[in-house]
This record gives structure tokens, C-alpha cells and sequence, in this order.
């Protein structure tokens, strides 16, 4: 049923789809959110990996190679990350946002926030260049 919910909301990554991505080796960011839930809108605490233009999410903060999210968000399909306070009337709020939803995020402190802000934001942006590198390497090879 989930995996026609994603089909449905326009997410096809597969559970074990991280591309080679080893989220237990030096990640680029790492700590503790509280993340709204996808289906049931309860808050909770989770832990936070940010590698290679993905968003990894687990329970605990000890995280292996046998390790398995419980979420991951490809930085690539988000449009926006921005303070989210005024939306949720939450301190510490943010908001990250794609075509298809827009996820909510509570950090502990208000540097938290602004370093998952910015470290998120350069991702996008690096994402975004990738995609636009592939495409012109693309067209010159046409």
C-alpha cells in the first residue's frame, strides 16, 4: 500500500534505493530534527544525515552500513528550504518543499535551524548545477 501511496504522490525511489551512497561515512551534516509525519501528522524525533544530495532519516543516532533510513529525500526534487515559524507558529521551524508536499521540520535551537537551512540550500544548489552539468555535457554529445 505504501509503495502506491508514493506512486500515487510521485515518489519512485525504492526503500533501498540510496545510489551508492554510504550515509555511515562521513556525512556532511548530521544531528537530531523532529520531523512531522508523511501520513499521520505526529512530530517525531529523529536522526539526520545529509550526504551526497540526500536527506537520510533514522531512529537512533548510531548509524552502520547495516543501518536502514526510514526516509530519505533526494535534495534534487526540492524547490525550496526556509524558516517555517509563521507557518506552524513553532520556534525552530522549517520547511522543505518539492513539487509534490511540503515537509516540516523542528531543530533545537535557532543555529540548528540555520545550519539545516544552509547545509540543505547548498545541497539544492549543487544538485541543481549537477543536473544542469549532465544536461549541457548532454547536448554537446549530440
Amino acid at each position: 500500500m505504501a509503495s502506491l501511496w508514493r506512486a500515487a504522490m510521485g515518489s519512485t525511489q525504492a526503500p533501498d534505493d540510496y545510489e551508492g551512497v554510504e550515509f555511515w561515512s562521513n556525512p556532511e551534516r548530521v544531528g537530531w530534527l523532529t520531523k512531522q509525519g508523511e501520513y499521520i501528522k505526529t512530530w517525531r524525533r529523529r536522526w539526520f544525515i545529509l550526504k551526497q544530495g540526500k536527506l537520510f532519516w533514522f531512529k537512533e543516532s548510531i548509524v552502520t552500513r547495516s543501518s536502514r533510513p526510514r526516509g530519505v529525500i533526494p535534495v534534487a526534487t526540492c524547490l525550496t528550504v526556509k524558516g517555517a515559524e509563521d507557518v506552524l507558529n513553532k520556534q525552530f521551524a522549517f520547511e522543505l518543499s518539492t513539487r509534490a508536499e511540503t515537509m516540516y521540520f523542528i531543530a533545537d535551537s535557532e543555529k540548528e535551524k540555520e545550519d539545516w537551512i544552509n547545509s540543505i540550500g547548498r545541497s539544492i544548489v549543487q544538485q541543481s548545477r549537477s543536473v544542469t552539468d549532465r544536461e549541457i555535457v548532454d547536448y554537446d554529445n549530440k
